[in-house]
């Protein structure tokens, strides 16, 4: 059995840009619309890139809401991580209620997790879902670090449609192993789709389904078009495509994504400075001149 279509190709995150007293809905609105607007084929609210560990049940019932209605069809997939099963169950409720097509679930932790406790948290979420449910293998925010044992276990689980793994090697043989070595142990209609957008040409290329990305949600057409190139078998054009935005993949790799698509989405005048959860701040003003003057190098022209 294949993938379902709603997780191969680009699953594109936006922010959740904020105020100091709470969403900034319009800017939310326009994210989201702009990502509609482009024709990706999926749109992932609440992720990381969306802030969702710092947002109240309200508030992530709200975004929830917002971003279905502003899809214009395009499948919504919404994050419902919280530190309990309890409040991860609440968010899945209130995500199915506002119409998502999937749910996005990563493990978050204070106490450490062992592999049996992220198999009962996924198994008890499985067991109350009715929509598609994506494993979210992300161990630079949650510190959870999942075996290919445990991938193999979970995804088995009848809710799980797709895993979203870390980057996948630079070498491309290597790539290929890698998502090979998961296709072998996964149901055939669980998609593999990669994270970390630097890496994602080598990762669609060595032949995972999907991409989901941060980039994606601030520049649809950009990623949109390294995707089509790799999923058409053009390797040469989808490389080129993802070299010619190393500028902006080396300011990730350096100060981290969800500032990096903050401070491009502000240089594009989306959404207002302040838009990030305090304590978090974006970046300095160094940071913003090497943002600015990486939209440039790569041709994308900002406000200014």
């Amino acid at each position: 059995m294949k993938p379902s279509t709603m997780f191969t190709g680009l699953s594109a995150f936006p922010l959740t840009p904020l105020t100091e007293t709470g969403v900034d809905e319009r800017a939310f609105e326009g994210l989201v619309g702009r990502l509609a607007a482009a024709g990706v084929d999926s749109i992932g609210a609440l992720g990381s890139t969306g802030s969702y560990a710092y947002l109240d049940r309200s508030e992530r019932a709200r975004v929830a809401s917002l971003a279905v209605e502003c899809a214009e069809g395009v499948p919504v997939i919404v994050g419902v991580g919280a530190l309990g099963t309890r409040q991860v169950l609440r968010n899945v409720e209130d995500a199915q209620n506002a119409g998502a097509a999937g749910v996005l679930l990563a493990p978050m932790t204070y106490q450490p997790l062992t592999e049996d406790e992220v198999f009962g948290l996924y198994e008890d979420v499985s067991a109350n879902l009715s929509v598609p449910l994506v494993v979210y293998d992300n161990p630079a925010t949650t510190r959870v670090n999942f075996s290919d044992e445990l991938h193999g276990r979970i995804a088995q689980l009848k809710a799980v449609a797709s895993i979203k793994i870390p980057p996948v090697p630079a070498n491309p043989a290597e790539a290929t192993g890698r998502v090979a070595a998961l296709r072998a142990i996964v149901p055939g209609h669980v998609s593999i789709g990669v994270s970390g957008d630097g890496a994602a040409a080598n990762g669609l290329l060595a032949g995972a389904d999907a991409w989901y990305s941060v980039i994606g949600g601030i520049l649809p057409e950009e990623c949109l078009a390294i995707t089509r190139a790799a999923a058409s078998g053009d390797a040469e054009k989808a490389r080129a495509l993802s070299t010619a935005m190393d500028p902006l993949w080396l300011l990730i790799a350096r100060y981290g994504s969800f500032r990096v698509a903050s401070a491009v989405a502000e240089e594009l005048g989306l959404v207002k400075p302040g838009n990030l959860p305090r304590p978090v701040r974006g970046l300095d003003g160094d940071g913003r001149l090497a943002v600015r003057n990486a939209l440039d190098e790569i041709g994308i022209p900002t406000r200014a």
